[in-house]
């Protein structure tokens, strides 16, 4: 269902500019243009606001306030990634990479009953995505002989607490291809996903499900935005909100000391900057990286990498 109402919106969107240009281009090309240029600049400049937002916002946080060139980039990469994201990937391309369980599978160049010897990786999205967001991520553990599992979270609109199932299930296929607890990737409500499933577990068990967390631009102590959120999952990220704040409250206190949270001032959704931090996790300042560009941002995904290497 995720990947289907994006479908919707970009033939949508197709369609009523082919119709635009039909209806315009014979009286005047400019007109035509211009129309479509203009849908265009709405969008940046809707996004544009969140990052106006975001710097006025972050003006109270300790993270290093964003120069106006920083933001700049950082407005310019997202609303290119945005495109590529909810226009192609996400829609259209979800399913065109399958989970990579080298053990499992009935081509695999390993041995019957032998195991990997690199530990697996599960990967958890975001609010309104799904698998399809993770493709670059996909190549390169493949490519450096990780398993790994990408999940889609569904309902897109439902209760965080409701996916936890997911992600255990897609943990327990990775421990059983590689022998070995799992790191897991969480973007955004990803990283609260994983932490309201541990939270599910028994205080005796999570340690041997899960080796690393590593979360990007996570907000963990909620966020500015999410008090427009009408959704239950989005309410659930209200900053300072009752939901994230129960969630803290009922986690061991060592646990975090299991995450690695990177966070950004130039962070478009997830602001107050602080708010991606955990108290008692590696907490990783990126500097003027938005918040998709984090997930895919050279520096950040080759430390993450490197991280899971390791393990």
């Amino acid at each position: 269902m995720n990947a289907r109402w994006q479908q919707v919106v970009v033939l949508f969107n197709a369609l009523a500019t082919i119709a635009w240009l039909a209806w315009q281009w014979p009286r005047s090309p400019l007109v035509a243009l211009a129309g479509v240029a203009g849908a265009l600049a709405l969008f940046a400049l809707v996004l544009w606001l969140q990052f106006v937002i975001m710097r006025r916002v972050n003006r109270s946080d300790p993270a290093p306030r964003p120069s106006w060139q920083q933001v700049v980039a950082a407005w310019w990469a997202e609303a290119r990634l945005a495109l590529v994201v909810f226009g192609w990937r996400q829609p259209f391309r979800h399913n065109a990479v399958p989970d990579w369980l080298p053990s499992l599978s009935p081509l695999s160049p390993l041995s019957p009953g032998r195991q990997a010897t690199r530990r697996g990786v599960v990967l958890v999205h975001g609010f309104l995505c799904n698998r399809g967001f993770w493709l670059p991520w996909m190549a390169a553990l493949r490519e450096r002989g990780h398993a790994h599992v990408a999940v889609t979270l569904e309902p897109a609109f439902g209760s965080i607490d409701d996916y936890t199932a997911t992600i255990d299930a897609a943990v327990q296929r990775v421990q059983e291809a590689t022998g070995m607890a799992p790191v897991v990737v969480g973007h955004s409500m990803g990283g609260l996903v994983v932490r309201a499933w541990l939270r599910s577990l028994p205080a005796d068990s999570a340690a041997a499900r899960v080796h690393r967390v590593i979360t990007l631009g996570t907000p963990h102590g909620g966020t500015w935005a999410g008090r427009f959120s009408r959704s239950v999952n989005g309410q659930q990220m209200a900053l300072g909100g009752e939901w994230v704040r129960q969630l803290q409250q009922e986690e061991p206190a060592a646990r975090a000391a299991r995450f690695t949270c990177w966070y950004s001032n130039c962070d478009n959704i997830v602001f107050p900057a602080g708010t991606a931090m955990l108290a008692g996790a590696d907490n990783r300042l990126v500097e003027g990286v938005a918040h998709m560009q984090m997930a895919f941002d050279p520096a950040v995904m080759r430390a993450c990498l490197e991280e899971i290497a390791r393990g």
